[in-house]
Formats: structure tokens, sequence, C-alpha cells
């Protein structure tokens, strides 16, 4: 036998924090259909056609990441990953992102035809700055897709990992935040909030992850300088992204600040400083976010809105009995 293959053994703990994250994880678990956005449809009726335009290219934007993310992302760096402990929680937290991506349909087909929904897809699989930032994460990603990926190459999808949970999500989130401080599609936002708790741990267990992969490397300097170069280069595309959504609801300035914000937390969750000047961030979609979780606190609670199923049916033996007749 040339390999030997090892049981993960929680008794055991492999690092300071992986049970921490393991846990929370647990306690934060939910799913898209414990929530009713249909709460929302008077809402929705009240908004602007512009308000609609910029709600539905956000969320759209936010599924392709998510589907990047569950799909490619995570399964890569689980592969690069030798601790059983923490490729437990990393699938974990892959099966969350395939939730999220599903989270956003649950909200269009309360708020939009499936024409429009359609359309939304097509705009997504169109927009040129949403499909750069989503190649640009995938070609770090495609990086590692193999066995003899280097230090350097695992360091940097890791670091790209961090750059979409932390960084790239927040200016989809912006506006149901904003809408909801509004008063609006409160019902809906209550799922964001719930994505947006989950990415925040995503993005400082994966953080941390990368900090020990950073220690590996003898040239420190150069990948800092690299992936310093990588952020740069989003931030600019993710600037000119916020403008295409958000110049027709006068939402552009503040969203770029809360870009900004977020791009900050990103280099924290690397343990590295923040870089961006930021003024101010609107207190309303600030308050949105502390109302879950913030970066480095890991408490969350459910929403008023929750409503998850509590009649329990016990199954009998009777139940498995069938009057059917099947003719072999």
């Amino acid at each position: 036998m040339s390999k030997t293959y090892k049981a993960v053994n929680w008794n055991t703990p492999e690092n300071d924090y992986v049970l921490m994250f393991w846990e929370q994880n647990i306690r934060q678990f939910w799913i898209d259909t414990e929530y009713i956005p249909s709460k929302d449809i008077d809402s929705w009726k009240r908004i602007s056609p512009e308000m609609k335009d910029a709600y539905k290219k956000a969320l759209g934007g936010l599924t392709l990441l998510d589907t990047l993310q569950s799909h490619t992302g995570m399964p890569k760096i689980i592969d690069h990953i030798d601790t059983l402990q923490n490729k437990a929680v990393l699938s974990y937290m892959c099966m969350m992102e395939a939730i999220h991506a599903k989270s956003y349909s649950t909200i269009f087909t309360t708020v939009s035809t499936t024409a429009e929904i359609n359309d939304i897809f097509e705009w997504v699989q169109q927009n040129k700055y949403l499909q750069y930032k989503a190649e640009t994460i995938d070609g770090y990603y495609r990086a590692i897709d193999k066995e003899d990926a280097s230090e350097e190459e695992i360091y940097m999808a890791m670091a790209a990992s961090v750059l979409l949970e932390s960084f790239l999500f927040y200016s989809g989130f912006f506006l149901p935040l904003w809408l909801c401080g509004q008063g609006e599609m409160v019902a809906s936002a209550d799922i964001i909030k719930k994505i947006i708790a989950d990415e925040s741990i995503h993005g400082v267990f994966v953080g941390l992850i990368a900090q020990d992969q950073f220690k590996k490397l003898k040239n420190q300097d150069q990948v800092k300088a690299r992936f310093l170069a990588l952020l740069y280069n989003l931030y600019e595309n993710e600037l000119k992204y916020t403008e295409e959504i958000y110049t027709e609801v006068g939402l552009t300035a503040e969203v770029k600040e809360y870009v900004r914000y977020n791009a900050n937390k990103a280099l924290m969750n690397l343990g590295f400083d923040p870089i961006f000047e930021v003024k101010q961030v609107n207190p309303i979609v600030l308050n949105g976010l502390n109302t879950e979780t913030t970066q480095h606190d890991f408490f969350s609670k459910k929403s008023t809105n929750y409503e998850k199923a509590t009649e329990i049916v016990h199954l009998k033996d009777d139940d498995f009995k069938m009057d059917v007749v099947v003719d072999i």
C-alpha cells in the first residue's frame, strides 16, 4: 500500500481556532426556505424602476460569485489543505456557498417574472466588469488545479478567495442593506444578512489559513507585492462595476466608500495593514451588517422574519407498509 488514509480526529484539535469555526458555522446554519421574501411584494411595488434594475443586477452579480466559489474556489483550495479538520470546515463552507447561490433565486422568484430573471442572468454573462472579476479570481483557482502547485500558487489562490469573500461581494450587498435601512425589502434583506454573516467568517477563516501559508514562503516581499497588484487591479474594476450598477440610483459615491472599507477588511483578514482611506461609510449599511455579525465578532441571531417549521411528525412502522404489488 503506497498511501496511508487517515480519519479526521476531532478529539485532538489541529490548531487553536478550527473547532471554534466549525461550531460557529453549525450555529449559523440556515436555508433559504426558512425565510419568506414574499413579504416584500408590496415593498417591491413601491420602489422605482431604476432601483429595481440595480437591485436585480446586484443579486445577479452575487449569484455569479457564489457559484464560482462553490463550484471552483473552495474545492480547489480544499485539495491543497493538509489538516483534515480545516478541510472539514472548508467543505462545510463550500456547501453554504451553494445555498447562498440558491437563495438569490428565491428572492428573484418573488420579485421577477421568468423572462426578467432570464434577462438578468444574460446580463451577468455579458457584463464585462463582472466577468472580469470572476475570470481574474478563477485564474488563481485554476492555477492550483494540479498536484504539484507551488506554495506561492496556493497562497495566491487563498488570498484571491479572501478578496472574493471579504471584498468583491460587498458592492452587491450594499443595496439590499441600504433599502432595508429605508424600510424596504426587509424580508429579503434577512436572507442577505445571513449570507453576509457566513461570508464574514469564511473570509476570516481562509485568511488565517492563508497567513499560515504565507509564513512558508521564502519570497514574502515579492508575493505581497504580487498580491497588492491583484488587489489594486480588482479595486479599479470594482469602481467601474459600481458606477454601472449604481449611477442611475445616485449611490455610486457611497458604494465606492463601502468598497474601500471592505478592501481594508480583506487586507486585515490576511494579516496586512489597511491601505485605503475611508472617510465615512453609510451608517445605515454598517448597522445592517452589525445586527448579524462583524468581521471579528462571531455572534449571530435569527431575524424576526425567520420562520421555520416546528411541527415534527414521527414515523411509524405502518408508514413503511406499501399497498403496491410489483411484477417482476
